[in-house]
């Protein structure tokens, strides 16, 4: 399974687990000019923005180290952007989902909850 179809696989089963927690999904893979957000949710009034790494478990570097400093600040840009431009009022939670896929394809989902907090 290539890099590409991996991460759209760990999305696919992470908006499925946020939703079955009763996330409302506000969109995925949301993109505007240089900024881009995996997935944006809201539960229980607060914002959450949800990076989404996933790996085989055979991968020299697991989820959890793949939020590096310099991916979080640009997280925190995108999120700056997308909260001015969709006038949004709320707490903002930045979460991790890490997921990983062994041989049989069976996967496990660990989610961070407010992970790393903002840099405003």
């Amino acid at each position: 399974m290539g890099t590409l179809s991996t991460g759209n696989r760990g999305e696919d089963r992470a908006q499925e687990y946020l939703f079955a927690r009763g996330y409302e999904i506000l969109h995925r893979n949301w993109r505007n000019g240089r900024y881009e957000l995996d997935l944006v949710a809201v539960r229980d009034g607060v914002l959450h923005i949800i990076e989404v790494k996933t790996r085989r478990k055979d991968s020299l570097t697991s989820p959890e180290e793949a939020l590096t400093r310099k991916k979080f600040k640009a997280l925190c840009r995108a999120a700056e952007y997308y909260i001015a431009l969709y006038h949004i009022d709320l707490e903002v939670q930045f979460d991790l989902l890490a997921i990983e896929y062994d041989e049989s394809g069976a996967c496990e989902i660990r989610h961070i909850p407010d992970a790393m907090s903002p840099v405003w």
